[in-house]
């Protein structure tokens, strides 16, 4: 097996090392690609329950996307690696835009969301997903190819593991 090495660079918006980006996209990244799947359901059942819902799940994938950027801008304004990789502006600007994307089709069913899941709302929803599916690629690579947000400590206890 090969050895245990950390070559990463550490989160500066983290508790305990661990950095809040990563902990936080979850939440986001479920609701908006829930979003779909609800617009979905609507397609095949015409329930208005599921239009409804949609409209629910952007607003609550919106408002803790907002809050997830906010410690990863920090990582972008205070890590020069960070700054220096094309992928953290692709990941950061994709992330805008699929937020973006969700206020312009959340604002398009706000007076009726049925109204809105029949109109171009289901090509918004597949848009931003598959953006979202992009970018979240992307975050994964800063993550788990470069390292960026891995805590630098080396453990000797991890090491016998491995």
């Amino acid at each position: 097996m090969g050895r245990y090495h950390r070559h990463g660079v550490e989160s500066t918006a983290a508790i305990a090392g661990h950095p809040l980006h990563h902990m936080l996209v979850t939440l986001p990244i479920g609701l908006l690609i829930g979003a779909l799947a609800s617009d979905i359901a609507f397609r095949v059942t015409a329930d208005t329950f599921w239009a409804r819902g949609t409209l629910w799940l952007l607003i609550g994938g919106i408002v803790p996307a907002l809050v997830a950027a906010i410690p990863g801008f920090i990582d972008f304004m205070t890590i020069d690696r960070v700054r220096n990789l094309w992928i953290s502006w692709t990941h950061m600007i994709g992330n805008l835009t699929v937020v973006g994307l969700a206020a312009i089709n959340a604002w398009l069913r706000w007076d009726d969301p049925v109204a809105g899941a029949q109109g171009i709302g289901l090509w918004l929803s597949l848009t931003q997903t598959a953006l979202l599916f992009f970018s979240g690629w992307l975050g994964g690579e800063l993550a788990y190819r470069y390292g960026i947000g891995a805590i630098r400590d080396y453990s000797p206890e991890v090491e016998q593991f491995h």
